[in-house]
């Protein structure tokens, strides 16, 4: 089945599911009640609407064309090797928030061998660096490909005795806590920074 008829049967099925509704749309999943759910209240699931006949760009598409990964931030960036760069997210309520990307222009379905064999060695030495930090429970770690060709990892650091940021709603409460302090966030970065040296 091609992606085009696929998105047509999804909406086609998901049409029929919300015909059982009042107001024609997709019953609220029973996540919103979650102890995990940030949100509170009466929620409303978007309609979905069609397929298009051609996605929007990713940043970097095609081949690397004005990729902001190619050409990181040098003041983002708290860490990097001769494959691998590891930058800090703006300030987040959470304890760290770091990216993971190759230096080369990648996407994972492209990644050559070797830093392919690379990828799991490193994703262990950013959450070995994120959990050095004291009081983190869990660190998630996520790939989301939708934003930008160059492969990224997010990993978002969960303080210990918070069960309520747990699960895939962290990156959800990354963007709804208030941020810590700047100077506090990039002395958090800096030991993220030295704990990732200490493999070297």
């Amino acid at each position: 089945m091609d992606s085009s008829t696929y998105a047509e049967r999804m909406l086609s099925d998901a049409r029929a599911r919300a015909e059982q509704t009042s107001d024609g749309r997709l019953p609220v999943p029973d996540m919103a009640d979650w102890d995990i759910f940030p949100f509170e209240g009466d929620f409303r699931v978007k309609e979905l609407v069609g397929p298009l006949l051609l996605e929007p760009p990713r940043r970097g598409e095609p081949d690397g064309d004005d990729c902001g990964s190619c050409k990181p931030e040098r003041d983002r960036l708290i860490w990097e090797d001769e494959n691998w760069l590891l930058s800090r997210d703006s300030a987040s309520g959470l304890p760290a928030v770091v990216i993971l990307e190759p230096r080369s222009h990648y996407d994972l379905s492209d990644l050559p061998q070797e830093l392919a064999q690379e990828k799991g060695p490193m994703i262990m030495r950013v959450e070995r660096a994120l959990l050095a930090l004291g009081g983190i429970s869990r660190v998630h770690v996520n790939r989301w490909g939708d934003g930008g060709e160059h492969l990224h990892w997010w990993f978002i650091a969960r303080p210990a005795g918070m069960p309520q940021l747990m699960g895939s709603f962290s990156s959800l409460w990354m963007d709804v806590l208030p941020p810590r302090p700047e100077q506090e966030w990039q002395d958090t970065m800096a030991r993220v920074a030295a704990a990732m040296g200490e493999g070297d």
